[in-house]
This record gives C-alpha cells, structure tokens and sequence, in this order.
C-alpha cells in the first residue's frame, strides 16, 4: 500500500468530483489505497465506470456517478444519492475542472461558461455538502487549485510551441484559494475542516520545447509532475491529524510545490 496507515480513511464515504483525467486518476488511486468509500463523479460516466472497475478489480470500494457541476439539480441529486446508498457524508475533493476558454481572445460567452461551472459550481457543491458535513460537526472539504492561482503565466516555458494562456483558469482557479479560507472561516467552528492544494504542471505528452523548458533554471516551474507523483506522493488532506477544528484553529493552509503559506481563514489538516 502506498499510503500510509496514519492517512486511513477507512469506514468514510468520500466524494471526489472528476476521478478520471491527468490528475484525478491519481487522486483516485490515492483515495482508494487510504480504505475509504470513495464517489467518482463528473459528466463522461463512462471514463469513470471504467476507473471504478479498475480499482474495484483492485480491491477497493470505488463507486461511479453523474455529476453536472454547473446544474444545482445535479449536484442536489449526487448529495441526496450518496446519502441514501451511505448513510453520510464524510468528504469532498473538488477536483473537477471544465476547459471553456481556449485562448486570450476566446469570447466572453466562454469566460461565463467557466465561471458559472468552475466558480459558481465549485461554490455551490462545497456549499451543499459542507453543510451535510457540518450538520453532524465532522467532515473536511480539499480544493484542488493550481499553480496557477498562485502566479502569472511564465511565458518563456510556451516559446517554440502554440500554447496559449487562459484567463479564465487563472481567475477561478485563484479565487479557488481564497474561497477556501472563507469556507474554512464558516465551516471551521463547525467542525468541518477546509484546506487547498495548488499542485504544479503535470505530464500530458506536451510539446517538447515545452517539457525542455520546464527542466531550466530559468523557468518558474523546474519539474513537471507524472501520475505516478499523485498516487504515492500527494496525500490530500482528508485525514484529521489534530485536535477538532474550532474557534482558535481557524488559520490558512494553501499549499503549492515547494510552498505552504498559512493564514487566517483556513483550517490545518
């Protein structure tokens, strides 16, 4: 197991939204190791069907559903479908993510479209399920940001290659981070912890020149992560390591690669 026991969530019923792409098989594969009853829930069903099999096959508890996250009939339907079959709620990974814009001069329609799935989306789920959490005084949310929302594009890594920047991801992906602290402010003092982690580029077989550049001294991003650095390394913060959050832990944890910066308006893991 690459997991190790003092992470265990075994007997928790945890959702994570996507489960399926780069960085959420990873998360799966993780979340399945640490024993918990995990829900992999996005709209391409059939990628997550066959995610779930291969780790039922594997001897985990992973279970597939549908989730629009930008339709609150949707994401009502994953609460109230998961408590029937579970009993509870006891975590969130909001992973997912919806690629709308596909460069700097995309239409505003394209930004919208981002923001009502990316940002308005990602409020409303937490808000749905933390207060399922919160109902009971337990439970812990974690975002997952980027790099991104953390810096500006360093451009030099895109030179010899016709990548372009999004604004849209910059911006939810940002205020990702900070309405983390706001959900942990709120949720804190009801026992819900709230944490976010703001991981660095991940290998998709890009453009060479691309890949090369992230290898360089001058580049903001000196390595670029594979898979495999998701499942044995990255170990979401679902697993309470501390007292109950309360009135007088209320503080930030934002981590990104190579950094961890804390502040009021977050919750310890």
């Amino acid at each position: 197991m690459l997991t190790l026991e003092s992470f265990s969530l075994k007997d928790k019923v945890v959702i994570l939204t996507g489960g399926a792409g780069n960085y959420g098989r990873g998360l799966t594969a993780q979340l399945a190791e640490t024993g918990a009853t995990l829900i992999i829930a996005s709209r391409g069903t059939a990628a997550l069907a066959k995610v779930a099999a291969e780790e039922t096959a594997r001897g985990y508890q992973v279970f597939a559903e549908t989730l629009d996250q930008g339709d609150n009939a949707s994401v009502l339907k994953l609460r109230d479908t998961v408590l029937k079959r579970f009993g509870r709620i006891d975590g969130l990974v909001n992973n997912a993510v919806a690629r709308t814009m596909k460069g700097p001069d995309d239409t505003l329609e394209s930004f919208s479209e981002s923001m009502r799935i990316n940002a308005t989306g990602i409020f409303n789920i937490s808000r749905v399920v933390g207060d399922v959490m919160a109902a009971r005084k337990e439970g812990s949310i974690v975002n997952i940001s980027s790099i991104f929302g953390m810096l500006g594009p360093n451009l030099w890594n895109y030179e010899g290659t016709d990548y372009k920047t999004v604004p849209d991801y910059f911006f939810h992906k940002g205020g990702m981070i900070n309405l983390t602290r706001y959900f942990a402010s709120i949720y804190g003092l009801a026992g819900v912890r709230v944490n976010c982690v703001s991981p660095g580029g991940m290998f998709n077989n890009q453009h060479p020149a691309f890949l090369d550049d992230h290898a360089q001294p001058h580049g903001r991003h000196p390595r670029i992560g594979r898979g495999r650095d998701v499942s044995a390394q990255r170990r979401v913060h679902l697993r309470h390591r501390g007292q109950p959050a309360g009135r007088r832990r209320v503080f930030g944890q934002v981590s990104g690669p190579g950094n961890t910066t804390r502040g009021r308006g977050g919750n310890n893991p």
